[in-house]
């Protein structure tokens, strides 16, 4: 049911995704982003994404994936590092941050990797709602040399709400976890959809001035469900899509 408040949807779903210290993932594999990059996919967020590749992974996440504890993840994650003689790698597919319970399991992950190959770049994608929620997530994250990439769902409350499923009124959530990262050190910056955003960019960086960061764009994924999804919810967005 739209839209829904995202802390609670975070609370539930980890209670689906998250279980003795395991996570669900449904796959680790290598992947051409950031100039090569070995990726965790995890199951499960606590947004509803129109335009999300994931989306019914993110709907139904009892439905998909393993559980993994950290070790095991890693075990998975660095084979795929070593073979491909990669240096960076990345949390996708889901919210990595839902809770406790989901935040503790990516900290040991994190920190797992790190002292197996000191010389990793670790890019943590996040929407940035729980982070923006709980600022203790963030001053945890900064004990570590990691790398946060923040993707922004709106350039204002409706949109926010029409994009990710939440309730407008938590637009803000992503901002002050972006604007957090930044006061302590941590290399932060925000991401875009081109297409949705193209017209609005202007509004997102009004709204960031402050921080003094670049935006990257990211690019649609444009299968069926997810030009369906956008109509559905009454979302402008470029005809000049990619698939």
């Amino acid at each position: 049911m739209l839209p829904f408040n995202p802390i609670k949807r975070a609370k539930d779903v980890e209670r689906i995704v998250v279980k003795n210290g395991k996570r669900k993932y449904y796959r680790f594999r290598f992947a051409r982003y950031y100039g090569e990059i070995a990726t965790l996919d995890t199951i499960g967020c606590c947004l509803l994404c129109a335009y999300c590749w994931n989306y019914f992974r993110n709907l139904k996440p009892e439905n998909y994936g393993n559980f993994y504890s950290p070790e095991e993840a890693c075990d998975k994650i660095i084979s795929i590092m070593e073979r491909r003689k990669l240096e960076r790698v990345r949390i996708s597919g889901g919210e990595p941050i839902l809770g406790e319970k989901s935040f503790n399991h990516l900290i040991k992950v994190i920190q797992t990797i790190l002292e197996l190959k000191p010389e990793a770049v670790f890019i943590l994608e996040t929407n940035g709602i729980m982070l923006g929620y709980e600022e203790k997530f963030c001053k945890k994250i900064s004990e570590f040399p990691v790398f946060v990439r923040i993707s922004l769902k709106g350039w204002d409350e409706d949109s926010f709400e029409k994009i990710s499923g939440a309730e407008g009124k938590f637009f803000e959530l992503p901002l002050i976890a972006l604007r957090n990262l930044r006061d302590l050190g941590i290399e932060a910056w925000p991401a875009i959809m081109h297409e949705i955003f193209y017209s609005h960019r202007k509004e997102i960086e009004e709204k960031i001035k402050d921080v003094g960061v670049e935006i990257e764009e990211e690019y649609l994924e444009a299968y069926p469900f997810v030009i369906e999804n956008l109509k559905k919810r009454g979302i402008s967005f470029k005809a000049s899509l990619r698939y």
